[in-house]
């Protein structure tokens, strides 16, 4: 009906009324959508600034992280002579002060008996009950028809679960049983009730390869002994890994600090840190959001607040050299820092790399890694304050899309309002111009007679 309205306007009037339509409906139109325009404009660039500021916060975060955990910021365990024996230091353990003197006099070793030589692996050797005395317990193992071969004999043995793992080898088209416990003395075995495999034996039973004994080794002079190569319990936060006995030599146990890690990491720390802060304030002006305001607020605490629960020496970032200016930026006091590194290296590493034991945990010392994660967490989490941000400039985004779509609506009500006026407007001047033709006519006729 419009459209055929539109297509006869102006045929009465000689006046271009779809033309004027058009453009009054026009006029209307284009301030509103302009003004959503604007409106979602400045919408998408406060949901980009957002984006960005939660960009640089997690990726600063996981990098942070990275960093520790990596343990470039810890110290690390050195012996003066690494053929002798390793050492690590545990994931929550501190290195900065082991010192120690470590002889290694003897290495633990496991018991390894060796059978005889059988012509076949699955040739029968022998039914009955196979006692196997682990430590002084004795464990029944039942070599029936089934198992009756040295392939039986080893899968018996090692379903048993005893500590003591079998194994069949061939040597010269010869086939042997092994059989071998766990490290330490502790560990010796005994075994008896088929002839062919008995041990100890007068006769043709199994033979001692390999005897069970402990690791002997001194520590600053006092000795111990250990059933594993592995020991993790003498020194405090140390795992030492024993390689070779030599009796008589001492390996000098120290550590090296990462005093030039940690500088690195607290100038990059600072730059970082600085460009984070700029964007966050920067998402903040735009959308002047109380939400980045304290986010802002909150990181500015992390540099003031208490990271360690050191008895002495530096406990948070500030005291490192960390230092605030008025516009919110921070900058690094290098002698601070190297102050605090010459006098306090192991406060000064527990900043990064915190110690973990009975009264040191996650939330009394979390370190800079750690409060950076926990913020991180709470901000991003799904009730945080930057989610609920997002979601508010996001509903304002569709309350944009809405807007348009409304207006559209009223826009093209009016512009059908404004055809069907001007059709009435065109249908009366064509009646009026007709009146005043024939109204013309009449007069020209009057003055001709």
């Amino acid at each position: 009906m419009v459209s055929s309205i539109a297509s006869t306007l102006g045929v009465g009037s000689g006046i271009d009324v779809a033309k004027l339509v058009n453009d009054l409906a026009e006029a209307s139109r284009e301030p509103k959508i302009d003004r959503l325009n604007k409106r979602q404009s400045v919408i998408k660039a406060q949901i980009s600034a957002l984006a960005q500021a939660r960009s640089d916060l997690e990726s600063f975060t996981d990098t942070l992280g990275k960093v520790v955990s990596e343990g470039s910021l810890k110290s690390k365990p050195t012996v003066s002579n690494d053929a002798v024996l390793a050492a690590s230091s545990n994931a929550d353990a501190q290195a900065g002060a082991i010192m120690a003197d470590i002889e290694v006099t003897q290495l633990a070793r496991a018991q390894t008996l060796v059978s005889g030589n059988f012509a076949s692996a699955t040739a029968a050797v022998g039914q009955g009950d196979l006692t196997l005395t682990v430590g002084g317990v004795d464990h029944v193992i039942t070599i029936g028809a089934a198992d009756d071969s040295l392939n039986g004999v080893a899968s018996a043995i090692n379903a048993a679960g005893t500590g003591v793992t079998a194994s069949v080898r061939s040597e010269n088209g010869a086939y042997r049983l092994i059989l071998k416990g766990q490290s330490g003395a502790s560990n010796a075995f005994t075994l008896n009730g088929v002839d062919a495999f008995d041990y100890p034996s007068a006769s043709s039973g199994m033979t001692l390869a390999q005897g069970a004994q402990n690791a002997m080794l001194k520590v600053d002079g006092v000795p111990y002994q250990r059933a594993s190569n592995s020991v993790s319990d003498i020194i405090t936060g140390m795992t030492l890994t024993l390689k070779k006995a030599v009796p008589g030599e001492t390996v000098s146990l120290t550590s090296s600090r990462p005093t030039d890690a940690i500088k690195s990491t607290m100038a990059d720390f600072v730059s970082v840190f600085n460009d984070m802060k700029s964007n966050i304030k920067a998402a903040r002006s735009s959308t002047n959001s109380r939400t980045l305001f304290e986010l802002e607020r909150k990181l500015s605490a992390i540099l003031s607040r208490s990271l360690t629960t050191s008895a002495a020496g530096p406990r948070s970032m500030a005291d490192l050299g960390v230092t605030t200016n008025r516009d919110g930026s921070v900058t690094l006091d290098s002698k601070k820092l190297d102050a605090a590194l010459k006098n306090f290296p192991d406060a000064v590493e527990a900043i990064f790399a915190p110690v973990r034991d009975a009264t040191r945990t996650a939330d009394t010392d979390p370190g800079i890694g750690g409060a950076m994660a926990a913020l991180r967490a709470t901000e991003t989490a799904a009730n945080g304050g930057l989610a609920a941000l997002k979601l508010r400039l996001e509903r304002e985004q569709k309350d944009i899309d809405t807007d348009r779509t409304r207006v559209d609506e009223r826009e093209a009500a009016y512009k059908a309002r404004l055809l069907r006026n001007m059709s009435g407007m065109d249908s009366r001047v064509a009646n009026l111009r007709a009146t005043q033709s024939y109204l013309q006519q009449q007069i020209d006729q009057w003055n001709n007679n």
